[in-house]
């Protein structure tokens, strides 16, 4: 480690990603750790907001409100934020576990925090109209972009079969491979 110090080459290259060399379970496990600790972070994080609650309804506040929902903007950047981490890590969790056993008890359990937690941040959040548009907004945004991603490679794929079916008896392979993206 010194020897990579003193000699100013990256030290972090060692901890990259190398295909040859890390197994796909090895990555999976690590991304399930990663995404599970984003989960529990960011849960907790909006279930107790950042400076706490208001315990009385003195001055113009009401108890059990955030603190720090009285600056409006700040605050709304934390929950869009905050929101959208959450939503990732679930994204990550649910798709790194699916076909495992109990993945239908994930699921469950997933969807019963995801609930949990916007009724805990609504609880929390002053102008009830607005917190449910962002929050529902800033949840959605992970999902719909895996969904758009989704749906972009499905119709790439079909695109690539339709050049394939129009010259019959040639070898599929070799227009694959020709027309396939440059790497």
């Amino acid at each position: 480690m010194i020897s990579r110090l003193s000699t100013g080459k990256s030290w972090y290259k060692h901890f990259q990603y190398e295909e040859g060399r890390d197994k796909p379970s090895d990555v999976r496990n690590v991304m399930l750790v990663v995404a599970t600790l984003i989960a529990a972070v960011t849960f907790q994080a909006g279930v107790n907001p950042p400076g706490g609650v208001w315990q009385d309804n003195d001055n113009g506040h009401v108890a059990g409100r955030a603190i720090y929902a009285s600056q409006s903007a700040p605050y709304y950047v934390f929950l869009i934020s905050n929101t959208l981490a959450l939503s990732a890590s679930i994204l990550v969790i649910i798709s790194l576990t699916y076909r495992f056993p109990f993945h239908f008890e994930v699921v469950v359990a997933t969807i019963s925090m995801i609930v949990t937690y916007g009724s805990a941040i609504f609880a929390v959040t002053p102008n009830e109209s607005v917190r449910f548009r962002y929050v529902i907004a800033a949840a959605s945004v992970p999902f719909i972009i895996r969904c758009l991603i989704q749906l972009f490679n499905q119709v790439f794929r079909k695109e690539k079969g339709e050049i394939t079916d129009v010259l019959p008896g040639r070898d599929t392979n070799r227009l694959q491979d020709h027309f396939s993206p440059a790497e």
